[in-house]
This record gives C-alpha cells, structure tokens and sequence, in this order.
C-alpha cells in the first residue's frame, strides 16, 4: 500500500506472479554494448535522439555510441530457483547515462524483454509496458501478464516490449537491507506507533533503511527517479527503431507515461494509462486518496458480503487493535502483528476476485484466533518466499518515491494527521499517516518535485482509464491526469467496477483498449463502461 501499488494491476494475482525473474541485464557500466542486431526491417530507418534533464530544449544530446545501439535478443536466462519465460520471450539489455547531465559518463544497463509481433506484414512497432510499483520488474511481469490477460491481439501487431526501470531488479537494481534485517523490522517495527518509544523506533526504522541504500546502492541512489526513467523509455524507443512511442502504462506506470508525455510531447503515440496515478498529488494527498481508495474498496467488500460496511469496519478495527495488543499465531511458528495484519487485509481488496480469500482470512482471525491465511496473503505482498528470502521490489519503490519527492513529511506532521486519517479510514487511515513520514525519513537524496508533472501540449491524444472502485489508485486521479495532460490529449475513459486495473478484466474496456492501439480509435471523452 506505501508508494503506489505493489506490481500494479497485477497484485490481485500477486501468488501467481510471485517469483518469476527471467534473467538478463547488467549493473553500473564495465560491459561492451552489443550491435550485433539490426532495427526490424518495418521500423523506421532513423529516429530522433532523446535529450535530457530538464527536457528535450536545454539537454545535451546523448552520444551515438547510445542512440545507435541495436539490442542483442538472447533466449531469456532462468532467475535462481526460477525458470525462464517460455515461447518465443527474448531478452536484451541497453545501454543509459548514468547521469543524463553527463551524457558521456558512466553507463547502466536497462534489462529489456520482448515477444515479437506475430504477424510481421502489418506491424505497427513495439508497445512498451510498465506494471507499477514503483519497482515492478517488467522482465518478470510481461509474460505471466500476457498469459493472464491475454495480450494476443496486441501480440499479433505489435512487438510486445518491457524492462526493469533503472533502480529495479537487473537494470542496476537498488538493495537497502538483507532479508533477516527486513525480517525484524516487519517483525518488531509497529507501523502505527502508539507511544514514544514506538516512535522512535519507526523513525530510526526508517532512517536505517534509507543509510543501507546508500551503503549498497549510493552510486545509483541519485538517478532513479521518474523522470530519468522517462529518458530511457525514450532511449529505448531509439534503439528499437521506433518514431513515436507506444505505451500501456499501469498504476505507477501512469505516472512514468505523464511523465514522458511531458518531456517527449513530440515523441507520444498510442498511450494508455490504466490504473491512474493523481499527478495534483503530493505525498500526504496520495496516502490520503490511498485511506479513501481502500476503505471504499473495504466498504464495498463488505456490502458485496450482505455486511454493514460501516459496523463491518468498526469490527475490523476492533480486530487491528486486539492484534496491537496481543500478535496472533501461526501454522509456521511466526506471530501475525498488527502491521502484517493491515497488510494481509490490504492485499485482496486490490482485485475482486480476491475478496473470498480476505473473506477466509478474516473468518480464521476473527473466529479461529490464528493468523495464518493473513499472514501469507502479507507475506505475498511483501515479496517474501517460503524460505524467507525477500525481493527487492520495495526497495526500489522507496528509492524511486524519495528521489521523486521533495516533501519530507516529520513525525510532528504525521501525526497531526491522524484525526482526518482515522476518520477517511479506521482500518487503513493510521497506518497511511505514519507512512507519509516513515516514507523518506531522513533519506540521502534530495527529491526532485513537490508532486508529478504531466502536462502534454501538442502531444496525440492519452487514453486515460479510470476505475470507480480502485483501491490504490482512486477514480479521481484519472480525471485529474486527463485534466492534467491538457485539453485535446487526455482522452477518459471511465469503469463501473471494482480492483487495480480494468484491462483484461472489464470487456468493454479491453475492447476499447485494443480498438485505440490497433485500429487508432480515439473514444469520445467521458464515456463509460459498466
């Protein structure tokens, strides 16, 4: 629930993705580039160089040794304790600045993966997709993605493309902490502090996370932010040979797509942001919508159980605070706190057909006393194996969060939000205050902005998919990104209905969706699917 959302609008399907690490990639430079592969034969023969920092007018240009790349697809290796994607999935890697200031400067690889377009006749380019987080793997992602929600028609046109952000997994991938130090944290730290030494304790948490990222990743730390993620996507639409752009961005991946709409207008093709990101927000105005988006999703669970929603939150609350007072146990010997237990009710609301298992969950917490089922659904979210090995997936999510943003929310601050929290949501509302300050407490790295820009002008129209009953992601912040990227560019499209993400689920949606990438058809603004 901190930062965005854990895989985007895969969370709801978080066991059966959990896992999956199709290897490739490398870390910061030291590694030959190879040109080996030529720009597929229908793409364009030559395509403008990205710029950088500030924008496409005051950056310096990238040198050819870059924007000449042609990647070198290599069947894609199995991850440790993993296999690789099956099919035709092909992995590369690319290529970045470091430090787009220093064009000529050390280098990062970008891990890539794509399945090409099955009918190459009429190939209309590559799609470039984003899951979310921040700190989803791509690599990982794309092909359970593509099984589950069935890409096929996408596929049969478009090469399917996406990649390990900078900070994430094999594309230089950020590492704060070793798994029994995050072990203890979950396990001893109380995300909702309730007395000084709570406190304090949080804080120092906090403060010991960000001082390991920068022991592990310092050289990185500075330059994972969105906007230089929005750089290499425009690198990479280089390299691929492709004259525009063509985006399907999910969750977080929204903001990225504002993001890279903003800086490359000119570079913008068929884009589609599902799942969407508020770009008016700053920190504490995401974890409030986030306290809005959840208890409605809460709420709406519990109608859907023939449940007051109102007396149904009080009782879990109730519960939440029993759990504060006393852990429950478990069938592996481990203790479900409080913390876990926000995090265990968190995880099924993000997708509807999940809510059976929160419905379980609870039943055995409520009835049963034990905290087993919440405790898996927990660990899922937090990236953690039977063994107790964790990904590091959340660790890129706060390195990608603090670099972004320049507030940095105090204890003081955070707790003086409590009240308004508590009343948007009894069950989330406490632990989402504490967490604007927990966030980026005392973190190495100045953040960027205040909150995101996405402003387009000039850019083709954005397809913006907004769902009523998204927990993570509230409906509101999809009108205010089309509102956002400006009048003529932001294009709404509005679902009736419940989870993180409406592509694959909602009909209507999937068939506008692929309308728009494979045909060009734009959808009045505002209409709606139900």
């Amino acid at each position: 629930m901190v930062g965005h959302a854990r895989t985007g609008a895969l969370a709801g399907t978080a066991l059966l993705l959990t896992g999956l690490l199709a290897g490739c990639g490398d870390g910061v430079d030291g590694k030959p580039v190879d040109r080996a592969d030529r720009a597929p034969a229908s793409a364009p023969a030559h395509s403008s160089a990205p710029t950088a920092p500030g924008g496409p007018s005051d950056a310096p240009a990238l040198p050819a040794a870059l924007t000449s790349q042609r990647p070198s697809w290599k069947r894609c290796a199995a991850p440790e304790g993993g296999r690789a994607p099956g099919g035709d999935w092909r992995c590369a890697t690319v290529r970045v600045p470091l430090d787009y200031a220093k064009p000529d400067g050390d280098t990062i690889g970008i891990a890539l993966i794509r399945k090409e377009a099955r009918d190459r006749g009429r190939r209309l380019g590559s799609m470039l997709f984003n899951f979310g987080g921040p700190g989803g793997s791509g690599v990982s992602i794309l092909p359970r993605a593509a099984e589950a929600y069935s890409y096929d028609k996408l596929n049969s046109r478009y090469d399917l493309v996406s990649f390990d952000p900078r900070g994430v997994a094999r594309s230089a991938g950020v590492v704060c902490r070793a798994d029994k130090e995050q072990e203890r944290a979950l396990r001893e730290v109380d995300l909702t502090p309730d007395t000084a030494a709570e406190e304090a304790a949080f804080m120092k948490d906090a403060a010991d996370f960000g001082a390991g990222c920068a022991r592990r990743s310092g050289k990185v730390l500075p330059h994972v932010g969105t906007s230089n993620a929005a750089r290499d996507m425009d690198l990479i639409r280089t390299v691929l040979g492709d004259e525009k752009l063509t985006y399907f961005g999910v969750s977080y991946g929204t903001e990225l797509g504002g993001t890279y709409a903003h800086l490359f207008p000119s570079k913008v093709g068929r884009t589609v942001l599902d799942a969407v990101v508020d770009p008016t927000a700053d920190p504490v105005g995401h974890a409030r919508n986030q306290a809005t988006g959840f208890q409605r999703a809460l709420e709406n669970y519990l109608k859907d159980r023939g449940q007051d929603p109102k007396a149904g939150t009080r009782r879990i609350a109730r519960l939440l605070e029993r759990i504060d007072r006393k852990p429950l146990p478990t069938d592996s010997g481990r203790e479900l706190n409080e913390s876990l237990a926000v995090t265990g009710i968190v995880m099924p609301l993000y997708s509807k057909s999940s809510w059976p298992y929160l419905t379980r969950a609870l039943d055995e917490a409520e009835k049963n006393g034990r905290g087993t089922l919440l405790l898996q659904l927990a660990d899922s979210y937090n990236g953690r194996d039977e063994k107790g090995h964790y990904d590091t997936e959340s660790h890129a999510q706060r390195a990608i969060s603090c670099a972004d943003s320049r507030p940095r929310p105090t204890a003081a601050e955070a707790r003086a939000l409590l009240p308004e929290f508590r009343k948007l949501s009894p069950v989330f509302g406490p632990f989402l205050a504490w967490d604007t300050a927990g966030w980026c407490a005392q973190w190495p790295v100045a953040g960027e902005r205040d909150h995101p820009e996405a402003s387009a002008p000039g850019a083709g129209p954005i397809l913006v998919v907004g769902t009523t009953g998204d927990p993570a992601t509230p409906y509101e912040g999809a009108r205010r990104m089309a509102d956002a990227l400006g009048k003529g560019v932001g294009v709404l499209l509005t679902n009736k209905g419940e989870g993180h993400g409406s592509y694959g689920e909602s009909a209507c949606v999937t068939s506008t969706v692929d309308a728009y990438f494979l045909d060009g058809k734009v959808p009045e603004d505002g209409r709606t699917c139900s």
